[in-house]
């Protein structure tokens, strides 16, 4: 039996309604749509069976198989929805304003049990942000965190609390995915000149420092961002700062970690520096790619011990998205670039295509692995608001624009459960589309009239650097060297270079050793100052001025120089000692 093509919900000013995923792309006849132009807040639960919203008057919640109505919440001012891993549970947020007396205000997260209707539980959250409790994937485990502590709780019984993690500051913290035991990460800012640390529990061992299975400490973080792989076997820490104190980037300074559930850990090294755009896991939980730098960015793909498996170049790219299956990566540019997105196969690290959305705030991959949606979404931009359905080789297949005095504000797909869409072979060739390519016209540059006539010079601020698989091979080895193959040829190119430099000022000194033997010694005037001191340093300046000839005259032919053979410093202060001592040296 095919399994069925995934929903996808639209909400925005016309009113929330679904659209029929693949291939028919028409609007649902089993949800009603809701015309009210005040939605504020949709959800599907995690298997994709139930789905939430509000409209400003109550909460629903409808099967979405059958669209009947299970239960009905007034809750006009709901601003968020979450749906419990296995659906008993559906946590609401609306928010936070004291009472007029100063006293504290009524609970504004509330837990339903989603069969009874039954409110089991009412907290006071004033913060939007991770305002949600988190669950282990079978509900065994809900936690929270207050003040300080992360509170947790059994089988959905609210009224006791199981367990507490109290940390000094403790500020975040995730739970691992996947079955049990469920594994914590949590993160405690520095303060008093002590590093921030991430360190991972095994709930419910938490007996202090020694009962972690990994600590992970650093300096250069006001906040961090935690990942667990699938397998919950590995975090991956992307710790940020508010401020660069080096003046490098407008972002903030970023770092990323690697912390294993068996204690190792590490920091993982990026080849170009700047910020940290994005960084995701591969669905198998072995390898992840990281965009980083400045523009033009680098992607990379690192695996477990962190070493680069495969460098994509730089490009005009700020995001990476894995699909369902992990077998096609999608790298983008969205946000302040132009939508250019690059479809690589995993496997075999070969490009299959190279769309362009322009003006997209949203991407997301459909369950099925096969197709993307992005949107251009309200409030990030008002004008031209719709969604676009894409299949990975580069065709569009469905397009969609809301009217002009309409907005759209939000496209969610509808999720389901791994396994229900079987992997499929990566195709290369383009998918037959009824709707025309989606490839914009180049923009023509200005050109002043006096140019107009004349050949077209190309000018790029940046080269973009190409695909290690796509580079003029210089040697017969294509597969990336590690940081240790790295650090041994570079100390071996640098010894090799000493050899060569002493091997050339030997035969150079023997030279002028044998000249001045075979010239008469009246003929050679000995240059003196009368101090002996003064002598010495003249002596050393000369021969720093033939050093750095003999490096000029290396780079004329072509030689590659160290970094540490860049000498404009060093040539600064010579010449500077140079017509210090210029009196001395006139004879």
């Amino acid at each position: 039996m095919a399994p069925p093509a995934p929903l996808l919900a639209v909400r925005g000013s016309e009113g929330l309604f679904m659209v029929n995923g693949p291939p028919s792309f028409t609007e649902s006849a089993v949800f009603q749509r809701d015309s009210g132009r005040n939605c504020k807040a949709v959800a599907f639960s995690k298997d994709g069976s139930l789905f939430a919203w509000c409209n400003g008057e109550k909460v629903n919640i409808v099967n979405v198989t059958s669209a009947g109505l299970l239960r009905s919440f007034d809750l006009p001012k709901v601003v968020c929805l979450e749906f419990s891993p296995k659906n008993n549970i559906l946590a609401t947020w609306q928010a936070y304003s004291a009472a007029k007396d100063g006293t504290a205000g009524a609970p504004n997260l509330q837990l339903y049990d989603v069969k009874t209707g039954k409110c089991l539980k009412s907290f006071i959250q004033k913060k939007m942000q991770n305002w949600c409790p988190c669950w282990a994937d079978d509900e065994s485990i809900c936690a929270r965190n207050v003040n300080n502590e992360v509170h947790f709780f059994e089988n959905n019984n609210f009224n006791t609390i199981a367990n507490k993690l109290h940390l000094q500051k403790v500020n975040d913290f995730v739970l691992s995915p996947g079955a049990q035991p469920t594994k914590v990460a949590v993160y405690v800012p520095g303060s008093k000149g002590a590093p921030s640390f991430v360190r991972l529990y095994q709930y419910p061992n938490f007996g202090g420092p020694q009962s972690a299975l990994a600590n992970k400490s650093f300096f250069k973080a006001d906040k961090v961002t935690m990942l667990w792989n699938k397998k919950a076997t590995a975090v991956l820490v992307i710790a940020s700062t508010d401020v660069d104190k080096t003046g490098a980037s407008y972002y903030g300074e970023q770092t990323l970690h690697y912390i294993a559930t068996n204690g190792e850990s590490a920091i993982v090294q990026l080849p170009k520096n700047g910020p940290i755009y994005d960084v995701v896991w591969n669905p198998n939980s072995v390898e992840f790619c990281a965009v980083y730098g400045f523009m033009p960015a680098k992607a990379t793909v690192f695996n477990l011990k962190c070493d680069p498996v495969f460098d994509f170049g730089t490009g005009p790219r700020n995001a990476a998205y894995y699909s369902p299956h992990g077998h096609i990566l999608v790298l983008a540019g969205f946000g302040n670039l132009r939508g250019q997105m690059e479809v690589w196969d995993v496997k075999n690290y070969k490009l299959i295509s190279k769309p362009v959305a322009s003006d997209s705030t949203y991407f997301a991959w459909c369950p099925d692995g096969e197709h993307i949606v992005t949107a251009t979404c309200a409030p990030r931009l008002r004008v031209s608001n719709g969604y676009k359905i894409w299949h990975y080789t580069g065709s569009v297949l469905h397009n969609y624009e809301v009217p002009s005095n309409e907005e759209m504000w939000q496209v969610s797909w509808q999720p389901f459960l791994d396994g229900v869409f079987p992997v499929k072979a990566v195709k290369y060739q383009a998918v037959p589309s009824e709707l025309p390519s989606a490839e914009p016209k180049p923009a023509q540059a200005y050109r002043p009239p006096a140019l107009r006539n004349k050949p077209v010079t190309s000018s790029k601020l940046h080269e973009d650097e190409p695909p290690q698989n796509m580079k003029p091979q210089s040697g017969s080895s294509e597969k990336p060297l590690s940081k240790t193959a790295l650090k041994n040829q570079k100390k071996h190119e640098a010894k090799k270079a000493a050899k060569q430099e002493a091997k050339a000022d030997c035969s150079q000194e023997s030279t002028q050793s044998s000249a001045s033997q075979n010239t008469p010694r009246s003929a050679v005037p000995v240059v003196t100052s009368g101090d002996p001191e003064i002598d010495k340093k003249i002596k050393n300046l000369k021969k720093k001025l033939k050093a750095i000839e003999q490096l000029k005259e290396q780079a004329a032919a072509g030689k590659q120089l160290e970094k540490n053979q860049v000498l404009l410093r060093f040539v600064q202060f010579t010449c500077f000692f140079f017509c210090f001592f210029a009196p001395a040296l006139a004879t």
